[in-house]
Order: C-alpha cells, then structure tokens, then sequence
C-alpha cells in the first residue's frame, strides 16, 4: 500500500507540471503584443526578431553594437502597466552582453540621443524565469532613450 500511495503521488504530481516546450511561447506573445498594441490605439513595427518598436526619437551619429557599453534612461514595465524598472529615474550604465536577449536586439537600434518604445516577447526576456516582480512568460515594455556608448 505504501508504493501505491507514492506512485499515485508521483503521478499527481507529474500531471500537474506543464511542459514549457510545447507552447510555442514567441506566437503567444506576437497574438499577445498585436492585441495590446491594437486595444490601445497604438502603431509599431514588427522586427524579424518577434520585438515590435517605435522609434520616437532619431537622435544623431552612430549606433552602438551589441559588445558596446551603453548609458541609458529608461522604464520597463509590463503589459497591464505595472512598472517593474525606471533606472531609478537616472542615466545607468550596461554592457550590452550582460542584459537580456531583447536589449541586445533592439538597442542597438537607436541613435546616440535616440528614443524608442520597445515590446519585447518573453523568450527574448526571461522566459519562463520570474525575476522579481515580472512573472514568468511576461511580454515586457520598455521606454529607452539612448544618452550614450562605448
């Protein structure tokens, strides 16, 4: 009776656990950004990445690359308007290399003094990871304006 009750245990358990590879998490997202863009009235590109963006700002000179260090002002927020990350309201300063795939992709995008408003899919984020206050599989939206880079 004891193995019994620990193989029913095992199979509850088992069954309740969802299989992360099999939702395709990037098409869920795109519906997801589409949807949000739409409802608030709101126009973006789509890049061949998956990250819908706006550029508000052209801004003037070169673009960083992905191994540059970057000064930025920015806010990060979800979906339903939470902000999870404003920078603390001052200029911060990263290495491209050690931020999350979406910042690597789009950034690089922007123009020395530039602005952008980016909508970056969970895959290019955290994924299934729940940092903080962002929730696992969690679209993310940033406000950038690009002060400078090495």
């Amino acid at each position: 009776m004891k193995y019994f009750t620990i193989i029913v245990l095992m199979v509850i358990a088992l069954a309740g656990c969802s299989k992360d590879d099999d939702t395709d998490w990037m098409a869920v997202d795109d519906e997801i950004i589409k949807e949000h863009l739409e409802k608030n009235n709101l126009e973006a590109e789509k890049h061949h990445s998956g990250i819908y963006y706006n550029i508000i700002k052209e801004g003037s000179g070169a673009n960083p690359s992905s191994n540059s260090t970057v000064s930025v002002r920015y806010e990060g927020r979800l979906l339903n308007g939470h902000v999870f990350d404003n920078g603390q309201g001052r200029v911060q300063t990263f290495p491209l290399y050690g931020v999350i795939k979406g910042w690597q992709i789009c950034i690089p995008w922007l123009i020395r003094g530039g602005k952008g408003t980016f909508y970056i899919p969970s895959e290019l984020a955290y994924g299934k990871k729940s940092p903080g206050s962002i929730p696992a599989h969690s679209v993310l939206v940033f406000d950038v304006e690009l002060v400078d880079f090495e």
